[in-house]
């Protein structure tokens, strides 16, 4: 029972844990020291994405648009004509077009310029462009007659009507003749008798289309071409080789040539009235 004690009481005074006397009790506060927790920055979240997006792209669409109301508003301070001009002033273009540019710059309805400048009579062909920053270009192409077209007007190379009035600038040129409707086929037709005649030297005065389709060339000098309602321009190839081997000669007292045969002609000397058949 004593020994008990005495056991229990030694238990006591080491504080019951059973460590040998003499050996120092180690201190165990502070003796593992944690790492300070260093955290990631939040990423921003999606909603606020969207956010930063939109008010980037409200940003910059009242910046287009700011800018597009601004071009709006720039006036057309220039207007240049370009092209060789003999019959239409730069001036009546020029005031002609002042309505289509009220709009301003980038409103003028350049078709529109377009399409009222070629139907000025002596326009051919106009192109409209914008020059930056408040200019217009128009280049212009003058009609060119090629020929007379019945009492009056004029004819360009497409056959189409100049509506001139009476211009007496080109009362020298050829004169065509025809139908209402034919001016086309006879612009086309006077052509290509001008290169079957060239390497003769000879020139086209009138050249006559009747209501029964009968063609009819007055040459330079009064001789007269009767070429018929078919086939006139291989007729023309005809007179071109009677003309080189028999007519030559004698082209001043030529009144008048029939071509309306299948074979050969029949040639009227202006002198005797004399008409011979030539094959």
């Amino acid at each position: 029972m004593a020994a008990y004690s005495a056991l229990d009481f030694m238990t006591r005074s080491t504080g019951g844990k059973g460590r040998a006397p003499g050996r120092s009790r180690r201190s165990t506060q502070g003796a593992t020291r944690k790492a300070p927790v260093v955290r990631a920055p939040r990423k921003p979240s999606a909603w606020l994405n969207r956010i930063i997006i939109l008010t980037g792209a409200g940003v910059v669409l009242v910046a287009a648009l700011q800018a597009y109301i601004s071009l709006q508003a720039i006036p057309v301070r220039r207007v240049m004509v370009t092209g060789e001009l003999e019959h239409t002033r730069t001036e009546l273009i020029q005031d002609m077009i002042q309505p289509a540019l009220v709009g301003g710059f980038l409103r003028a309805d350049l078709q529109l310029i377009r399409s009222q400048l070629e139907e000025l009579p002596w326009i051919y062909r106009a192109t409209v462009s914008r020059r930056w920053p408040s200019a217009l270009e128009i280049n212009v192409i003058e009609q060119l007659p090629i020929a007379r077209w019945g009492d009056s007007g004029f004819l360009n190379h497409e056959g189409e009507v100049i509506d001139s009035g009476n211009s007496e600038e080109w009362r020298s040129l050829p004169l065509l003749q025809g139908p209402e409707g034919s001016a086309k086929r006879l612009m086309a037709g006077y052509q290509r008798i001008l290169e079957i005649l060239a390497p003769l030297h000879l020139e086209v005065a009138q050249l006559q289309l009747d209501q029964r389709d009968q063609v009819e060339v007055v040459l330079q000098g009064g001789t007269r071409l009767l070429l018929g309602s078919e086939d006139f321009l291989e007729r023309m190839h005809r007179f071109v080789a009677i003309y080189r081997t028999q007519l030559a000669s004698r082209a001043g007292e030529v009144e008048r040539v029939d071509l309306r045969y299948e074979t050969g002609v029949a040639v009227t000397f202006a002198a005797t009235s004399q008409v011979a058949g030539i094959q």
